[in-house]
């Protein structure tokens, strides 16, 4: 074993998506000095990846073999140009289909006569292809289905270029360098609120000479009184709850927007082995259940087929950091029944999938397994949202606007919200929620007349 290896995993977001210019958390990142030399390189910056990582990658088939690079690639590249071809819907008035799934359904099926050169075992292979390539989607997308995803909206999400890259320190070290500027004990960790009362007129104990327009009850019992409050609660949570977390409720519109947007779940499987039985320069292991086509809907139930909706294993980089360590990812609702198992159930049904796909059934099982579990999670819910159908990017500029609604009230920004969901272009990210949070930051700077976002007392 290898006793440098420090052990660190992300239950939570892996990578700045999108490392260049535009990117305020590579900006803050690289100012900190978070980053490895490899991740700022001008070069890296330039990459169009277009939310997809290009990792140098082996594709394992279910029979038990590593599939052809080229035939990998044949379909993968089919797939990006038709999932390319959805911006030319954004702003349409009848687009073709109302989801992403739909849409590229029917385009696979007009071209099923030529693929694989028309001949049969090609052709089931490369739709085989095609059904990974949709599920990695759901993952990206952090939706149980790519039909969930309205197909009129999906262009406007926008994609950074730059090659994804990884905290060496882990992700919390761009939070915990932003934290050490403010002063101690400003923060209070640990301190679950169960409402938000608007609205109002609350006074402090003894002292009657100012009034607050709103009050935060915690699940202790403690309350904070306050002029403004900015909500950055994940969107699975305002889901479930929004209706009790606030008092008065949210306006009809708000609610309506919280409704219609998507929210899923994705999900992580670490893996750690005492050796690695991957090649060394393989940072990505992808998984093709051969017997599949995303022109047939799987009729097996959940609890016997929940792991092929696994999209395969990113090895964690390098070794000598973290180990020999796979990262598996599964979404949807395999993902949530995937919560409900045991460690050991879990790790016997990888250990199952792992040595069918390498053929060698002698393959030692790893020594430890962790996962996320984010649809448990009583405060998120899931894991990022998406446009779904039924719902626009409006939906999502509803979302952030601030409360009251009435722009000459006399008591503005009461309660302001900020997160990656109420973000139209950057949903779903980190940098995302970032840009969020230093909108609301603004738009209480402007109220004060503060030039920025100032430390105030």
């Amino acid at each position: 074993s290898l006793p440098a290896a420090s052990g660190l995993v992300e239950m939570g977001a892996h990578w700045i998506h999108g490392p260049s210019p535009g990117n305020p958390v590579f900006q803050l990142a690289t100012r900190y000095g978070l980053l490895g030399p490899e991740a700022a390189r001008e070069e890296n910056q330039r990459v169009e990846a277009g939310g997809h990582p290009p990792l140098p990658s082996v594709t394992y088939g279910s029979s038990g073999r590593v599939l052809s690079p080229q035939v990998v690639s044949e379909a993968r590249n089919l797939f990006h140009t038709l999932l390319a071809s959805t911006r030319a819907f954004q702003g349409a008035k009848e687009p073709p289909a109302p989801s992403v799934g739909q849409y590229l359904r029917a385009e696979i099926a007009q071209r099923v006569p030529t693929l694989g050169g028309g001949e049969e075992d090609a052709r089931r292979l490369q739709l085989a292809i095609l059904a990974a390539c949709l599920k990695l989607e759901c993952c990206i997308s952090g939706t149980h289905s790519m039909d969930l995803v309205a197909l009129e909206p999906f262009g406007e999400y926008v994609s950074l270029p730059g090659l994804d890259c990884t905290f060496p320190g882990g992700y919390s070290s761009l939070p915990d360098r932003m934290l050490s500027t403010l002063p101690e004990g400003i923060i209070i960790l640990n301190k679950a609120v169960r409402t938000i009362q608007w609205r109002g007129s609350f006074r402090e104990e003894g002292d009657d000479a100012r009034d607050f327009p709103v009050r935060v009850e915690c699940e202790d019992g403690d309350t904070f009184l306050a002029d403004h409050v900015i909500i950055t609660v994940p969107l699975g949570f305002l889901k479930e709850h929004h209706q009790d977390f606030f008092q008065p409720p949210l306006p009809e519109r708000k609610a309506e927007a919280i409704h219609r947007l998507g929210f899923g779940t994705n999900n992580k499987v670490f893996l750690e082995f005492e050796q690695p039985f991957w090649e060394p320069q393989q940072q990505l292991l992808e998984v093709v259940w051969e017997d599949e086509s995303p022109l047939e809907e799987s009729s097996t139930s959940l609890e016997a087929n929940w792991f092929k909706k696994l999209i395969g294993f990113v090895v964690l980089q390098p070794p000598e950091q973290h180990g020999h360590v796979l990262c598996g990812f599964i979404a949807g609702k395999e993902s949530e029944y995937m919560e409900t198992l045991s460690d050991a159930e879990v790790l016997s049904t990888m250990m199952h999938i792992l040595r069918m796909l390498t053929g060698n059934p002698c393959l030692p099982a790893p020594r430890s397994v962790l996962r996320s579990r984010w649809h448990s999670a009583p405060y998120t819910r899931g894991s990022y949202s998406y446009v779904a159908v039924g719902s626009s990017g409006d939906d999502i500029d509803v979302l952030a606007q601030p409360l009251p609604e009435d722009p000459e009230d006399p008591r503005p920004l009461q309660l302001l919200f900020a997160g990656e969901a109420t973000h139209r272009t950057f949903y779903s990210t980190t940098h995302g929620a970032l840009l969020s949070g230093w909108r609301e930051a603004e738009r209480l700077s402007q109220l004060f007349g503060a030039p920025g976002p100032a430390a105030r007392p």
